[in-house]
């Protein structure tokens, strides 16, 4: 039996020293989102966390992002050390943005925002929809890393709502879970199927603004975060062409 499976075995003191090294990260962000009791706060207060300069407002942290989508279209994004990046958030993390965004492989959040490792916390799915787990991970993201800013970003020419559309006009069906897929989908295809203009592309902005309403109205996490001005939480539209994100929620 190896030592690592031996209920007996004791952690080493290495072992130890690592987990309250976690423990600590962890703990210092928690304090930002006021869910600590005050025993463990004062012992994380001395905790430093990886990324300093992610500290900062929910307005801040939406402008820095602004400002990285702005680098990624005018072909002007940073150069970054991932090897120096690794290092640093070996012992935790603490980003200032939590996503949610489609799976589409065109879709890369990370360059879209010019953002480097640990400042972009992803949660993606196709159709970019709030899911119970995608709900749970984004909260994690604000209590437990401290996260200050929720973008839900879709996109244009996205496959999931051209399913959706198929699925109801067509009454298109689809094989394994892609159907259910589709069909979670339809709330907001059907809102906007009167619409003028192009059903996709409208479909596509109605999906970002319902699933942003969701998130502001999750209770009790988000919410309460919310009400204390430590969080906000908004939906745009990623232009595929030109990779610009437009904020419409």
């Amino acid at each position: 039996m190896c030592e690592s499976c031996d209920p007996t075995q004791k952690p080493s003191i290495t072992d130890r020293r690592r987990f309250l090294r976690l423990v600590g990260a962890g703990a210092g962000a928690l304090i930002l989102a006021g869910v600590l009791p005050d025993k463990i706060a004062l012992a994380a207060e001395k905790t430093v966390l990886p990324k300093p300069e992610n500290i900062i407002s929910p307005d801040a942290a939406l402008q820095r992002l602004m400002d990285g989508n702005q680098r990624y279209i005018s072909g002007t994004s940073k150069t970054h050390d991932f090897k120096a990046e690794r290092e640093a958030l070996v012992a935790g993390q603490n980003p200032f943005v939590a996503l949610l965004s489609c799976a589409d492989s065109r879709i890369a959040p990370e360059y879209a925002f010019d953002t480097a490792r640990g400042d972009l916390f992803a949660v993606r799915i196709a159709g970019n929809f709030v899911t119970n787990e995608g709900l749970a991970s984004l909260e994690y993201a604000v209590v437990a890393l401290g996260a200050p800013l929720i973008v839900v970003l879709g996109h244009e020419s996205c496959g999931a709502i051209d399913a959706g559309i198929k699925a109801i006009k067509d009454k298109a069906t689809f094989p394994g879970h892609i159907q259910g897929l589709a069909d979670s989908l339809r709330p907001a295809i059907e809102k906007v199927l009167d619409q003028p203009g192009q059903l996709g592309d409208n479909a596509v902005a109605q999906n970002v603004k319902d699933s942003v309403e969701k998130l502001k109205h999750a209770t009790p996490v988000l919410t309460d975060a919310l009400d204390k001005g430590k969080l906000k939480i908004v939906g745009g539209v990623y232009r595929l062409a030109t990779g610009k994100v437009d904020l419409i929620a």
